[in-house]
């Protein structure tokens, strides 16, 4: 069962919610997204550093290199997605993402068979903020990213201007899985397309802080070791 794979390898999920709980509701619905396209051009500067350490027998040195690194390009968006629905959270519809847009047909009531339909109540003109506040932080993502060889990489100034196109309107499916424990409701959405599975679990929290000291425990007795190595 996806729920089942989706704990796998969770170390500090409590060991009993793995073999007691149970899926007290399971229901299909098909989600309303607005899906926005957009043109994008951007100019950034960073500030990069690069740095370098070495020692001899009476001195530890360190060199700092500051370079200004500029990046200008034009990305293009097509069928970014914001769910149109205020009952469905904003943040857990981003996460099961990717949807497959492009196997997506014209609506038929038929489809529609075992599930249920949200109809939108956020409009488009309410979505679009959203829309662009996802490319803007694409675009940055992917001009960062293509920033290689430094220690450390910094925005100093960006110009981001964007053009939106075409709007489109869809439903997606999604399954919405919700399981209680401890008096305390546990939400999980699947994407109805990939089965891609997100939810927040509970925290087995003498698990987490036992293996917190335990770590702790460790750097600490490696930082002594290289400082009476070193010394």
């Amino acid at each position: 069962m996806a729920l089942k794979r989706h704990m796998e390898g969770k170390r500090f999920v409590p060991k009993i919610f793995k073999d007691e709980h149970h899926i007290d509701e399971i229901k299909g619905v098909y989600v309303p997204f607005w899906l926005f396209d957009a043109d994008v051009d951007a100019k950034i500067s960073y500030e990069a550093i690069r740095t370098r350490m070495w020692s001899d027998s009476s001195f530890n040195y360190t060199e700092t290199n500051k370079y200004a690194v500029y990046r200008e390009g034009s990305v293009r968006f097509e069928k970014i997605p914001v769910d149109g629905s205020s009952r469905m959270s904003d943040d857990l519809m981003e996460s099961i993402e990717p949807f497959d847009c492009e196997s997506a047909v014209p609506f038929d009531t038929a489809y529609l068979s075992g599930f249920l339909a949200n109809r939108y109540d956020v409009d488009s003109s309410e979505s679009i903020e959203r829309a662009n506040t996802r490319i803007k932080t694409s675009t940055e993502q992917s001009f960062m990213e293509s920033i290689q060889g430094y220690d450390s990489v910094r925005s100093v100034s960006s110009s981001i201007k964007m053009k939106n196109g075409d709007i489109n309107y869809a439903l997606f499916p999604v399954w919405i899985l919700n399981t209680k424990w401890q008096d305390q409701l546990y939400t999980f959405a699947m994407n109805g397309q990939s089965g891609k599975l997100v939810g927040n679990l509970p925290l087995d929290k003498k698990a987490y802080w036992r293996t917190f000291l335990i770590m702790a425990a460790l750097i600490t007795g490696l930082i002594f070791l290289l400082f009476f190595l070193l010394w």
